[in-house]
C-alpha cells in the first residue's frame, strides 16, 4: 500500500442504537431499561443489538485505519458535513441510513456494510464487516465494480426538491395520511 493510499479520506457514517438512543433520552441503563419495559417491550434486545453494532463497529473502524485516514460522523451531522470529493464514504448501519446519506454525496463512492443481517434484510447492504480485508483494497484501487443508484426527485410548490432513493412521504407534519395529486406528463393520479 503506498503512502497516497493511506491519505486517502475514509469517512464511517454510523447511527446510534436504540439503547444510544433511550440511554440519551433517559440519561441511565437503568432507566432505559425502565421505560423499554414499562412500554412491553424485550429490553435484552437492545442490549443484543447493541453489542452487535458495537462489535461490527469496532472491526469496521480496525479495517478502515489502517487503509486510510477515517474519520466517523455520526447520522446526525449529514445535513450539515461537507465531504471531500475524494472521499470513500462507509455506511454501518440499516437501508435507511444508506439511502439518507446517499442524498448528501456528490459522487463519492458508497461501500455499505449492514452490521447484523440476522436482524435487518437490507436491500442497500451488500457487505457484512468481515468482507472488508478483501473489499478495501479492490475499492480503494476501482477495481471494484460498483452499482448506480438512480435517486427520485420531487419538486414541491414552494420550490423545495425532495431526493429520495425509496420512498416520499410528502405530507403535513402532523398527519400521518395525506391526500395528494401526483402527475407525469398529462397523466394524474389522486393519492
Amino acid at each position: 500500500m503506498s503512502k497516497n493510499d493511506l491519505d486517502r479520506k475514509i469517512i464511517l457514517v454510523v447511527r446510534r442504537t436504540r439503547l444510544q438512543e433511550l440511554v440519551a433520552r433517559y440519561n441511565t441503563v437503568e432507566q432505559a431499561k425502565f421505560q423499554a419495559e414499562h412500554l412491553g417491550l424485550d429490553f435484552s434486545d437492545f442490549l443484543q443489538e447493541d453489542q452487535q453494532y458495537q462489535l461490527a463497529l469496532k472491526h469496521t473502524s480496525a479495517q478502515l485505519e489502517s487503509h486510510g485516514r477515517m474519520q466517523m460522523l455520526d447520522r446526525g451531522f449529514l445535513p450539515n458535513f461537507l465531504f471531500p470529493k475524494d472521499a470513500l464514504v462507509v455506511v454501518l448501519g440499516q437501508d435507511g441510513l444508506v439511502a439518507n446519506t446517499l442524498k448528501y454525496l456528490d459522487g463519492q463512492p458508497v461501500l455499505a456494510l449492514n452490521p447484523d443481517p440476522k436482524r435487518w434484510d437490507g436491500k442497500l447492504l451488500p457487505f457484512e464487516p468481515a468482507a472488508l480485508a478483501k473489499l478495501l483494497p479492490e475499492v480503494l484501487a476501482n477495481k471494484r465494480p460498483t452499482k448506480e443508484i438512480v435517486f427520485g426527485m420531487a419538486t414541491l410548490s414552494d420550490g423545495q426538491r425532495l431526493l429520495a432513493v425509496n420512498d416520499f412521504y410528502v405530507g403535513t407534519r402532523s398527519h400521518v395520511s395525506s391526500r395528494y395529486q401526483i402527475h407525469s406528463g398529462k397523466i394524474r393520479e389522486q393519492h
